[in-house]
């Protein structure tokens, strides 16, 4: 996933998405703590997703607000 797949979701589409990968980052940490995670790199892939989604909202909420303000 990259930044310009997400920025022509909506901004429901990416709520979506970060609550499918907060779900799955439970789950691999889950995993690790009963010592039945094989892939550790997926953790950080996940974590660096959720934080690209979390990007890709602020930046379309802030281009709502200075859209009102204008």
């Amino acid at each position: 996933m990259n930044a310009k797949e997400l920025q022509d979701k909506t901004p429901d589409e990416l709520k979506d998405q970060l609550a499918t990968l907060k779900k799955e980052a439970f789950n691999l940490r889950f995993q690790q703590a009963t010592s039945q995670l094989e892939n550790t790199a997926r953790m950080r892939n996940v974590r660096r997703d959720v934080a690209r989604v979390k990007t890709v909202l602020n930046q379309k909420a802030a281009a709502a607000a200075t859209e009102q303000g204008a």
